[in-house]
């Protein structure tokens, strides 16, 4: 079923589909809720909630956006963690699911950490895929106000056409070619929402902190070739307080669950069937 809600006065999308145990699916940015049916089809007995982020899909940007937090460009809108994370918290209210499991990629797993931060009680557990918690360093934020420019200077194409084609792993590349274009025909944000994500993405606040306070059960999912978010940056969530399933893939890149969607379903659902039965995630895999 699909579905629409309203939060802070934009007109936001999401998927409700199958039976089972509620898990809602962030997905990385600039893909849209597509990233997560390859593998969410692999899936029996979850009920999966996938919704758009503002600004990504057929949800609405919004026109309140905070100006002025990324110092960088400050006339640039910011699409902040915060609003986020207040958007799929108004969405379990619409649904009236009160307590369930998350999984997050990149920008999703950045919102799954603020949602800690904002509503534990609502976690049953957490999924990170491709994500990490730290904020960007210094030539991470140069990096966003050079993407800001060249967005506003250019236009939109250019940069989601280098996003489709350096995000998925070099292994995943050669094995599908029509990767590239598969990914690419998911990226459909305006000019503006791309900007407010890149400011959104600079404003973001570290999240170790946070990390060290997680007291449900984790699953972090690596990729080898991922070359936004290492391994190096995710292996932290091996000491969360509630113990962690730690998955390191060689050849997946940034969007390991859409190049390797049987791989990682498989992952998800044996240690979704482990906290399921009680026991506790806590063990370290390469494959």
């Amino acid at each position: 079923m699909r579905g629409s809600y309203t939060s802070d006065g934009a007109t936001l999308n999401y998927l409700d589909t199958g039976e089972g145990t509620p898990v809602v699916f962030l997905h990385p940015t600039p893909l849209d809720h597509s990233y997560w049916l390859p593998m969410v089809k692999q899936l029996s007995g979850v009920r999966a909630i996938v919704p758009d982020f503002r600004g990504h899909g057929a949800s609405e940007l919004g026109t309140n956006l905070p100006v002025g937090g990324f110092a960088r460009v400050p006339d640039a809108p910011a699409l902040t963690m915060g609003q986020l994370a207040a958007d799929v918290l108004a969405l379990l209210d619409a649904l009236g699911v009160e307590r369930t499991v998350f999984v997050g990629c990149s920008i999703g797993g950045y919102v799954l950490l603020e949602l800690w931060r904002r509503a534990p009680q609502c976690m049953r557990a957490l999924a990170f895929v491709c994500s990490k918690p730290q904020a960007d360093g210094e030539a991470g934020l140069a990096k966003r106000a050079e993407n800001i420019g060249k967005v506003r200077a250019e236009g939109v194409s250019g940069f989601l056409n280098t996003m489709a084609n350096t995000l998925p792993g070099a292994s995943a590349r050669t094995r599908r070619p029509e990767l590239v274009n598969e990914v690419r025909a998911i990226m459909t944000l305006t000019p503006e929402a791309v900007i407010a994500v890149q400011a959104g993405l600079a404003t973001r606040p570290d999240s170790l902190p946070a990390v060290a306070t997680i007291n449900v059960p984790v699953l972090a999912v690596a990729g080898g070739e991922d070359g936004a978010v290492s391994p190096t940056d995710m292996a932290v969530f091996q000491n969360v307080p509630g113990g962690c399933e730690w998955h390191l893939l060689p050849d997946a890149g940034h969007l390991a669950a859409f190049e390797q969607p049987e791989r990682v379903a498989g992952i998800f659902r044996e240690w979704l069937a482990k906290i399921s039965n009680g026991r506790q995630p806590s063990a370290t895999y390469a494959s």
